[in-house]
């Protein structure tokens, strides 16, 4: 075996080798993948886009049956964000095996893994993954301008953490989920869906409107490489190389766009408070998916809170804390708290009392783009009150006289321009028989067990 490799030097070709292999296994930067592409989300009747506004979100009118958006991509998204639940090794086999399928029927897609989750799974997987930073304050940047699509894996709390990622940008790229976690009412397909799934999400807007000549194209270009015996394909990549037919021009993978809350935190002179690197400590607003929360903590006082409504004093409350919800967080937190459940394709948001020393202190449902102000009152016998975002506290909590403002974030401007808030996944697709259902009645159901009678198995 010695004189065979002396003699052909085959020790050192396995070496480079095996380094080759082991580079190419690294972690590598997310820096260094190609800056992320905007989708556009559609309605039923919608006006084809200039070459100026290839980035917007367009609609003329949706129709009353069917209020979900259509998923355009421009071209193939190429970065993959997963995102799994903590500590649950079922879940961690889940994401290696969508991982793998990724890779093996999308080639041209990379996969982006958070820090922990990449050092976890990296090693089971036979190809080259990407990550970033783990202070957040260093990842958002590449985070905001790089990811194309994220996946989870978990329950509704790792779609919050998911969205939480992208809490100081208004731009969210679409999240599809698959429910492995407690309840799952967020999470829209099974995993034993992931590849049809998938596959939906990819190829939604391929060959659609003025996009069908550029895979026509591509195609000629792969056919006349292969008859002069060119073995570089390398530029045809994304659509032309799936295999299957495309989705159509009238089909689209079906998304909700979830309204999320901007919330910062003030001085008493009005001055912005940050605090950590944490997404709920950020400088600037922070948008919320679910609900922004002052509680009283540890103190055993209650906590008393002067609350405006559009600038105007409406109440001082005497409660345990108060929560402030979109229509997504109003089957969570404020739900407990005795609020209202609201379809999430009502702009509003949700004014809950959480346990309130006085009994006629109701829950409000007030348009979404109304200015709430919770101060601190300075009757408040404890100095200082929590204050948590989607479930994340705040380093620093408020203070007497110290205000949190809050208001709902625009996802339609005047001109019928769709942005912001959170495009969620649903299931089914736009056009493939669908009528129009949401699947929110059927979480009611069979999820929060609605109005079940008494003595009856759920």
């Amino acid at each position: 075996m010695k004189v065979l490799q002396r003699k052909f030097g085959l020790s050192s070709v396995w070496n480079r080798r095996s380094s080759i292999i082991a580079a190419r296994r690294d972690v590598k930067g997310i820096e260094m993948l190609p800056d992320r592409l905007t989708p556009q989300y559609q309605g039923s009747c919608c006006s084809p886009l200039t070459e100026d506004h290839e980035t917007d979100f367009q609609i003329e009118a949706e129709t009353p049956n069917n209020d979900l958006l259509s998923l355009q991509w421009p071209s193939p998204p190429r970065n993959i964000l997963l995102v799994k639940k903590d500590h649950a090794p079922t879940v961690t086999d889940a994401l290696i095996e969508l991982a793998k399928h990724i890779h093996s029927t999308y080639p041209s897609i990379s996969i982006i893994l958070e820090p922990k989750v990449a050092s976890e799974c990296h090693d089971a997987l036979p190809f080259q993954v990407f990550s970033f930073p783990p202070n957040r304050d260093a990842a958002a940047p590449f985070l905001h301008t790089k990811v194309d699509m994220t996946a989870t894996l978990g329950g509704d709390g790792t779609i919050l953490h998911a969205s939480s990622l992208f809490a100081t940008t208004p731009h969210v790229p679409p999240i599809i989920s698959f429910g492995m976690g407690t309840l799952g009412f967020l999470g829209e397909w099974k995993f034993q869906e992931h590849k049809r799934a998938f596959r939906e999400v990819y190829m939604s807007g391929a060959g659609a409107g003025d996009r069908s000549h550029i895979l026509e194209e591509l195609n000629e270009k792969l056919a006349l490489k292969e008859d002069l015996g060119s073995t570089n394909v390398s530029g045809v990549t994304g659509w032309s190389s799936i295999r299957g037919k495309s989705m159509g021009s009238t089909r689209g993978a079906r998304v909700l766009l979830r309204n999320r809350l901007k919330v910062g935190v003030f001085s008493g002179n009005g001055e912005r408070i940050s605090g950590d690197d944490s997404a709920a400590s950020a400088e600037g607003d922070v948008h919320a998916m679910n609900e922004v929360i002052i509680h009283r903590g540890k103190d055993p006082h209650l906590a008393i809170v002067e609350v405006f409504v559009g600038g105007r004093f409406l109440t001082e409350a005497v409660a345990d804390g108060m929560i402030i919800s979109t229509p997504t967080g109003s089957t969570a937190y404020s739900l407990s708290s005795g609020g209202s459940i609201i379809h999430p394709l009502v702009s509003s948001l949700l004014l809950t009392p959480i346990c309130p020393r006085s009994l006629s202190f109701r829950p409000l449902v007030l348009p979404a783009n109304t200015p709430v102000t919770l101060r601190l009152s300075e009757k408040n016998r404890g100095r200082e009150v929590e204050v948590s975002i989607d479930g994340i506290r705040r380093s620093r909590g408020v203070g007497v006289g110290m205000e949190v403002r809050v208001w709902g974030e625009e996802i339609k401007s005047p001109a019928g321009v769709w942005k912001g808030g959170v495009p969620c996944v649903m299931r089914g697709s736009v056009g493939a028989e669908a009528n129009g259902d949401d699947g929110w009645v059927g979480g009611l159901n069979g999820l929060l067990k609605f109005n079940y009678p008494f003595g009856e198995e759920g």
